[in-house]
């Protein structure tokens, strides 16, 4: 079961810091301090998923969706016992602003998995309750979170307060868009579908264009130690790349003649856009990621917080893909084919180094 983690911070001590939960088993033990955005293995596995089978790799894209599943059956059944056992924790954590966005890796874990059974399994009745799960999660998460760090009196300096994981919101926003703009609707449902779909997309738009000057601002202008250059950094990236396939998705299925098609010029130019931007990302994180761990030998250790470079990853390949299809550019194939090789790398060896860990942690506890 996944141990207790540090947050989404700027290497900042969260539940390692916290009293040590009463006993009561290591399922309870595993819950009590567990990691809110633990859920980005399941969207790192099911963006890796899809890519898979967007490329015809279909044994892959199976293998992932199964251990997506296990997974994320795991983290709900953790997350339950935390709900109901350790209610308080949950709230602080909701209202904390480093740990807070963990939680939009539920709705997009919830989103993800539905879109793998919707394209890979064809299996619409666990898609369309995923999807139920998803809306009722992302507005009850959204709401809350936000309406928490806004009310709050004591908030931390930006420096401390901000980082990549803040644009899970946005990423949370798109991977719920993309499900309801696949999922097979009835005639007179159809239109309010893809209405609600294109908002969606809109308002991850816009939650992404609030939230990133915050971070540039903060990577630029406010003292970066070592230790805050974290994983979730990349989720600028990510963002930016599920952005671009929910605004794939959305012209792909766009019916002809529609009211949905009157939006489709401007969705066209800011998919693009999205693309362009997840495409600047990747050079300056990877030499930041670089600069860290060689030039400044920060050690590099499993970390929860390195599936949130595994999903940008294997979201940017997904997202070439639909990209390439929906605006008819073909000279862009070579791309999705040479990142999913560097995403399966990078998923491997993080799923490895945490397996590695899990075992090291549960031989500790039997020893203790």
């Amino acid at each position: 079961m996944p141990p207790p983690a540090r947050s989404f911070s700027n290497g900042v001590a969260a539940s390692a810091d916290l009293p040590r939960p009463m006993p009561g088993g290591r399922l309870a033990r595993g819950a009590a301090g567990l990691f809110p955005g633990y859920f980005a293995f399941v969207m790192a596995t099911g963006a890796l998923s899809v890519a898979a089978h967007l490329l015809s790799v279909s044994w892959l894209a199976w293998a992932l969706l199964v251990t997506g599943s296990i997974a994320y059956l795991l983290l709900w059944s953790l997350t339950l016992v935390r709900v109901f056992r350790f209610p308080a924790r949950l709230v602080a954590d909701m209202h904390d602003h480093t740990r807070g966005p963990g939680f939009f890796t539920l709705i997009a874990g919830t989103s993800i998995l539905g879109t793998q059974y919707l394209v890979i399994a064809d299996s619409v009745l666990p898609a369309r309750l995923l999807w139920i799960l998803a809306v009722a999660l992302w507005v009850a998460v959204t709401y809350w979170f936000l309406t928490a760090v806004t009310v709050r009196e004591a908030k931390p300096r930006l420096g401390k307060g901000i980082n990549g994981a803040w644009l899970l919101v946005s990423v949370a926003t798109h991977s719920v868009a993309i499900l309801t703009s696949l999922l097979p609707w009835s005639d007179a449902a159809l239109p309010a579908a893809h209405f609600f779909a294109v908002c969606m997309y809109f308002v991850g738009c816009m939650l992404y264009l609030a939230i990133v000057p915050l971070i540039f601002y903060r990577l630029t202008f406010v003292r970066l130690p070592i230790a805050s250059l974290t994983p979730p950094y990349w989720i600028n990236m990510g963002a930016a790349a599920i952005a671009t396939l929910a605004g794939s998705t959305l012209i792909l299925v766009a019916p002809p003649g529609s009211s949905m098609s009157d939006f489709l010029p401007f969705v066209k130019g800011f998919t693009l856009f999205s693309w362009a931007a997840a495409t600047w990302w990747i050079p300056l994180l990877l030499g930041l990621t670089i600069w860290r761990h060689g030039v400044a030998r920060y050690p590099l250790s499993y970390d929860p917080q390195l599936w949130s470079v595994v999903f940008p990853l294997a979201m940017y390949t997904s997202a070439t893909l639909r990209l390439v299809e929906a605006l008819d550019l073909g000279f862009l194939s070579a791309i999705p084919a040479a990142f999913m090789v560097v995403a399966l790398a990078a998923w491997t060896g993080t799923a490895a180094a945490m397996l590695l860990h899990l075992v090291r942690s549960l031989n500790s506890r039997s020893v203790s």
